[in-house]
């Protein structure tokens, strides 16, 4: 084999280099379309560099880190990870990672610096505990490609990288809903019908918000009483057909099956029939929508993005969306934004989200008696300690009422006796 050759073909320019031999046949690769011979120099060397590195554009002693993250980001993260998991390693990559250690070439960043760095960047900001993790997290997982997957370093440098001692004092707390607010709620709102019977629809499930917002008819089985949850609901920035895209659950175990309570399928059945009238009403000015396919650079469908429908083209993927305005307008998780600045500033409930009614809904249930791994289920977790450890609150009524039974089951007149600490003269 050969180095690269360049040759004019009419008015433009073409690199061609031998690759090695397939059944026992000569072949080569080759690529038109230069303006000028210093182009297609310039490409093709690149070209043959990355042959040489089998299909692997860059070299150990070669690339920054700041050129590694792009390469990782593009051919790794845009392909294996969700739209919302993106966004923030490129939001920690641009800010943080880039500006601090993407100078330094890949192959020269230890274990020591990368520990330093991290040190660093807990004492210079302030952020939750849960941030400075997820900033571990992509670096661990960037290294461990770099080492594991592309072979760009001998040893992963990450490995043995951990966040210093963090006093958490940023921590959010859960907002543990009680019978009272959510009355308060629903009657201020009582007008709001699409606002109300999603947060009824959230507070009866514990489903995620995004999941309580993707939610379609086809969705909802009235005759089996079951919701199928498949789906969740995102945004990105509005290129001129939409912003609200659809993907799939945040894990495996959250597609998942909820049965309705008589509760909620009557909230569900009257609010669509009111919707259906509304149809009527608006006529042609009514919202509908379809999905659109999106795929990445390899052809992979990734995600649906809701585009509004125009004029009066039938479309096959149609997106009968639950909860839009009475027009019919889809707005995603806006539908929420409103009210709770309402429910913050007006009702005094302050710090609540609606988030919080997932967690609210697996304490309510596991205080009364239902099975743990019931509800693990239902909130489409794999383990039960992430049911335990993340969304089951406690207040001061239960810590009262805890210490209230234990008296009420170890009290005995000895002891009541024991404690008059009577004075004997």
């Amino acid at each position: 084999m050969g180095n690269v050759t360049i040759q004019k073909r009419g008015k433009y320019y073409q690199y061609k280099f031998e690759v090695a031999k397939v059944d026992g046949k000569r072949k080569f690769i080759n690529k038109s379309g230069f303006g000028t011979k210093d182009e297609a120099i310039k490409a093709g060397n690149i070209a043959y560099t990355e042959y040489l590195n089998t299909g692997l554009v860059f070299k150990e002693k070669e690339i920054s880190f700041s050129d590694y993250l792009d390469y990782w980001y593009e051919n790794y993260c845009e392909v294996n990870l969700k739209y919302n998991t993106r966004r923030t390693y490129k939001t920690i990559m641009d800010k943080y990672l880039k500006p601090e250690i993407g100078k330094y070439r890949l192959s020269s960043l230890t274990s020591v610096k990368l520990n330093s760095f991290i040190a660093e960047l807990c004492n210079k900001y302030n952020f939750k505990k849960a941030y400075y993790n997820n900033i571990l997290k992509v670096l661990k997982n960037c290294f461990r490609i770099a080492t594991d997957v592309y072979g760009f370093i001998r040893y992963n440098p990450a490995l043995t990288l951990k966040l210093p001692k963090i006093e958490d004092s940023n921590d959010f707390q859960k907002h543990l809903y009680n019978k009272n607010e959510i009355n308060m709620i629903l009657e201020r709102f009582k007008d709001d019908d699409a606002f109300t019977c999603a947060f009824i629809t959230s507070c009866f499930t514990g489903m995620r918000t995004g999941e309580v917002c993707s939610l379609t008819w086809d969705d909802i089985d009235f005759k089996n009483r079951v919701i199928n949850v498949k789906h969740t609901v995102y945004d990105k920035p509005d290129d001129g057909k939409g912003r609200w895209y659809i993907g799939t659950t945040k894990t495996k175990q959250g597609t998942r099956q909820i049965n309705m309570s008589i509760t909620l399928y009557n909230a569900l059945i009257n609010y669509k029939k009111k919707q259906q009238y509304l149809k009527k009403v608006f006529g042609s000015e009514y919202y509908t929508y379809h999905f659109e396919d999106v795929l990445n650079k390899y052809g992979k469908v990734m995600e649906q993005r809701i585009v509004q429908n125009k004029g009066n083209i039938l479309q096959i993927k149609k997106a009968d969306m639950v909860f839009t305005r009475p027009n019919g307008k889809f707005v995603g998780r806006n539908i929420l934004n409103y009210p709770f600045k309402i429910i913050h500033k007006e009702l005094g409930i302050k710090n609540c989200r609606f988030y919080d009614l997932r967690g609210s809904y697996a304490t309510i249930n596991l205080r009364n008696g239902t099975e743990i791994r019931d509800v693990a289920d239902i909130l489409g977790h794999k383990y039960i300690e992430t049911t335990e450890n993340f969304y089951i609150s406690s207040t001061d009524e239960n810590k009262k009422n805890v210490s209230n039974v234990f008296d009420s089951l170890m009290n005995t007149e000895t002891i009541n006796n024991i404690i008059k600490y009577e004075i004997v003269y």
